[in-house]
């Protein structure tokens, strides 16, 4: 990944979780763990995490609704040509390493 992707990306990141620290209803705290960004730009992946986990569902509904609202925001604050589109899942990455601190903790 070169420098400026790199640099897209946390602030395709950064944007991203500022405006679900606004917009967010505050029942479930949804949270940025990473992006994934195209070679050309023209794609991003945002992982977020949820909790409660119970609220996981419900909260991937809401970003996936406010996806366009998320890109104009985005567009408003990042000096770029074209806004790639935003697409949204949970990071299981982020559980499983998680779940795995919880298990080594308790042995």
């Amino acid at each position: 990944m070169t420098l400026r992707q790199e640099k897209v990306k946390e602030n395709i990141k950064n944007l991203v979780a500022q405006f679900l620290g606004r917009e967010s209803n505050r029942t479930s705290l949804i949270t940025v763990t990473n992006a994934d960004l195209s070679k050309d730009f023209k794609r991003s992946t945002i992982f977020i995490t949820v909790l409660p986990d119970s609220s996981e569902k419900s909260a991937l509904d809401f970003v996936k609704r406010q996806r366009s609202d998320i890109r104009s925001f985005v567009q408003s604050k990042l000096s770029m040509k074209n806004t790639p589109f935003l697409d949204f899942e949970i990071d299981y990455g982020e559980k499983n390493r998680q779940r795995i601190d919880e298990l080594s903790s308790n042995l």
